[in-house]
């Protein structure tokens, strides 16, 4: 499985960055997903739960209150006002 360069930025400071194999958050026209090699785009992301799969296949939760996610060939990044890892997830 092959990753991506995933960044979440929050005003206080990166609350992820890493390699992923997927992102799944809801954009304004609905659910989507990144995955390595997807074309460049710009969206904006409603509050939703984001899922972080990696390359191993474990994933990780996190709540984001809404914000911009920007896809790019270099990296993708979920830029929010707010994000926290769900309960049972523990921040890097």
């Amino acid at each position: 499985m092959s990753s991506f360069k995933l960044i979440v930025s929050t005003p206080d400071g990166n609350k992820f960055s890493g390699e992923a194999a997927m992102l799944s958050v809801r954009g304004s026209e609905g659910d989507l997903a990144v995955m390595p090699g997807h074309i460049p785009f710009i969206t904006a992301v409603k509050p939703c739960v984001c899922t972080i799969v990696f390359e191993d296949g474990s994933e990780k939760k996190g709540r984001t209150e809404g914000g911009l996610l920007t896809v790019s060939n270099e990296a993708t990044t979920l830029m929010t006002s707010s994000f926290a890892w769900s309960a049972e997830e523990k921040e890097e």
